[in-house]
């Protein structure tokens, strides 16, 4: 409980009335905190806190960490930003020692502020000064740039495109050189690689490797690759959107987590240019960043999230997950959010120029890449759809080929309508991409009409796949059931396929083994979406909690 005489040891509330203390002790909540705990998060809705006891760090999150831009001491205020501007917290204030605040509602500070002006002038002269003072906000925004790492590597080259697209998904911040390029030596110390050896990662301040595998990339950077405990609650298998929620949800209702990428955070949706229907973003939001917030999010909230491992195999009967390198990890439950994997062309110099200009689905990334150029796209679902809106930004023509009549079978009306209005925007209708040519990277494809039978030969500086994909489940073990195309049998299909024997009905998210269940992509269902698979990976943590609860969970392994 705070008191009037604590309340008087707040600086800008120090010449208060008594009454006034009074009022506002019985409107503050008495909050404790422990070493690393935060008051707010930087994002957090409006609030005015005061310091009582401890120490109170400021964290911004910049270039992909937390760093800390300023802290406060006893007697100190925080949150005198967004309580004045009415905006919600730019940056998070965390606990560095054992603490303790008292937060004020805008409406009690407000309630104040009417019959004592003096605290809101103040407050407001302190909100102006964390804005616009040295080392403010304003300041860290016109830092300069500094990358954690640097890339050296041809623009098509297929090993350094993988490397950037692996930095950009884990959230890792880089200058990219192209050797050719005349300003690269001004940002490379010393003489640049030879394009033999490329891609070279130097990382600042530290190594340089050539040619470097993604496990290396993350050991160098600081990603985690090794599990920190030998058993968990749940183990999460994959890091899109359905696995991410999942280790939200998990690790926030007190679940020990872990979630196994085999590459990156994201999944298939992390590739999408822009998601316009999901709800809650009214202007959209790119795949990434929606994949970013929620790693964030899941981190913060203490699941592990490990990188570049690879599960090897699933014991059933002891409930164990073999990794890649030999860890095997014990798991009360486990969850498979495994994703699908983009369909393949299988056409005449495809194979060849692959990340040469032919790219399977359409990172943000890329879009600077295809400046002034013509690009195609094949597909025709949403998310070719959000591709050509978002290159057409870029490019000089975005044409989409599509093998049926028109786009509206499998697009959304919105995303039809948008494109409309786009003038560097066409639709080849009752067309495929046949071939493609090029010396050391993509120049021309060939389409063929299914109406007229002829073949065009066109100028291409970008071709990306968009057309399905499948499920990746050959790996798991047959106790597993699956439907014809390889999807995740749960729940009642589970059933009807005479695939469960335990004495009680399975779980909606269940799959034919009790404790392990499926949600996304990878699940039989007619639904494929960024949102059901978010509240797939949601509903499975519900489920995961009443397996927990059975007999039979306590005595697997």
């Amino acid at each position: 409980m705070v008191t009037p005489d604590e309340v008087g040891r707040i600086t800008v509330f120090s010449d208060l009335s008594e009454s006034d203390r009074d009022r506002l002790a019985r409107a503050a909540a008495d909050i404790s905190l422990v070493a690393g705990e935060y008051a707010a998060y930087e994002g957090s809705e409006r609030a005015l806190f005061g310091l009582l006891e401890g120490r109170i760090e400021a964290v911004k999150r910049v270039d992909g960490s937390d760093r800390v831009v300023g802290e406060r001491r006893p007697g100190d205020i925080f949150g005198e930003v967004p309580v004045t501007l009415g905006t919600v917290f730019p940056a998070g204030f965390r606990a560095a020692e054992p603490s303790r605040v008292m937060r004020i509602e805008p409406h009690d500070f407000h309630a104040i502020a009417d019959v004592a002006p003096d605290v809101g002038r103040e407050v407001g002269k302190l909100a102006s000064h964390r804005i616009a003072g040295s080392g403010g906000l304003q300041g860290i925004v016109a830092e300069p740039w500094a990358p954690r790492a640097i890339v050296v590597g041809p623009r098509w080259d297929a090993s350094c495109a993988g490397l950037r697209h692996f930095l950009d998904r884990n959230q890792v911040s880089f200058r990219w050189l192209q050797p050719g390029a005349a300003d690269a030596a001004d940002h490379w110390d010393g003489p640049l690689p030879e394009e033999g050896d490329c891609p070279v990662l130097r990382v600042v301040d530290g190594k340089t490797v050539v040619r470097p595998q993604l496990r290396r990339v993350a050991e160098l950077l600081g990603l985690a690759t090794e599990p920190v405990a030998a058993e968990y609650d749940t183990v999460i298998v994959g890091a899109g959107p359905a696995g991410l929620a999942a280790a939200v949800y998990g690790a926030s209702e007190g679940l020990r987590t872990i979630v196994i990428e085999r590459e990156a955070p994201g999944g298939q949706a992390g590739t999408s240019s822009r998601i316009e229907n999901y709800l809650g973003f009214p202007s959209g939001v790119s795949g990434e960043e929606l994949a970013s917030r929620a790693l964030q999010q899941a981190r913060r909230l203490g699941a592990e999230i490990l990188v570049t491992r690879t599960i090897t195999r699933i014991d059933t009967a002891t409930r164990q997950v073999h990794l890649d390198g030999g860890d095997v990890l014990r798991a009360r439950t486990i969850i498979l959010a495994c994703g699908v994997a983009w369909r393949q062309l299988e056409m005449e110099g495809f194979e060849r120029l692959a990340g040469k200009g032919i790219s399977y689905g359409a990172v943000r990334s890329e879009a600077a890449s295809t400046h002034g150029l013509d690009v195609h796209i094949v597909g025709a679902g949403n998310s070719a759809g959000q591709a050509a809106m978002f290159f057409s930004n870029h490019a000089r023509s975005v044409t989409i080929v599509c093998r049926g009549a028109g786009l509206e079978k499998g697009m959304s009306r919105y995303l039809v309508d948008q494109l409309a209005t786009r003038p560097n925007v066409q639709v080849l209708r009752r067309s495929e991409v046949v071939a493609a040519y090029g010396g050391g990277s993509l120049e021309a494809v060939d389409i063929r009409s299914s109406e007229t039978g002829e073949t065009t030969r066109l100028d291409s500086g970008g071709l990306f796949i968009l057309i399905g994909a499948d499920a990746e489940t050959a790996w798991l073990p047959p106790e597993i059931a699956l439907e014809d195309h390889g999807y995740v049998l749960t729940g009642a299909d589970v059933a009807a396929a005479g695939g469960w024997e335990s004495g009680r009905d399975p779980y909606l998210l269940e799959t034919s083994v009790p404790g392990i269940f499926a949600c996304g992509d990878v699940r039989y269902s007619p639904v494929k979406r960024v949102a059901a698979a978010v509240g797939e990976g949601s509903m499975a943590i519900a489920f995961v909690h009443q397996y927990l609860k059975e007999p039979e969970a306590s005595v697997v392994g």
